[in-house]
């Protein structure tokens, strides 16, 4: 059972980390250098699918990570996996707090009637995105290495 929730806490993983690393070297920067009114209308096809799918897969993999800590036969795995899910918890704090809100802020945005005191947030988005990245790479890669370790 053990080698089963490895395999999908590493799936899991895996897919978050692939998913943010892919729209932080493609997408943020092509979306960082449109229009303002083509980059709310991009904004608002790219974002239509994200929601439940991410969340649900963070938070299954964090919950996986979680049962592989309590479960682990010694001390470095255990450790490695509860660092994975701290990660994990990062990403979500990150996208729940920063990136969630800027999103919704964009969804009422009208893209043929964007104000011209409009406040692009587009840098500040990326930023806080890197650093979801950031952490849903080291979750895989913690996760990794606590398989190893097992």
């Amino acid at each position: 059972m053990t080698d089963l929730l490895s395999v999908a806490a590493l799936l899991g993983a895996g897919l978050v980390g692939g998913v943010m690393f892919a729209v932080a070297i493609s997408i943020a920067p092509a979306l960082g250098v449109m229009t303002p009114g083509a980059y709310i209308h991009a904004h608002k096809l790219l974002g239509r699918n994200w929601d439940p799918a991410m969340p649900v897969i963070v938070l299954t993999s964090f919950a996986l990570d979680v049962v592989l800590a309590v479960t682990a036969p010694t001390a470095a795995p255990t450790a490695l996996f509860a660092a994975a899910a701290v990660a994990l918890v990062g990403v979500s704090v990150v996208s729940h707090l920063c990136n969630v809100p800027i999103n919704k802020r964009m969804r009422d945005v009208d893209p043929s009637a964007v104000p011209s005191d409009w406040d692009d947030p587009r840098p500040v988005w990326r930023r806080w995105h890197l650093l979801r990245t950031a952490l849903a790479v080291l979750a895989l890669a913690l996760n990794a290495s606590a398989v190893v370790a097992t």
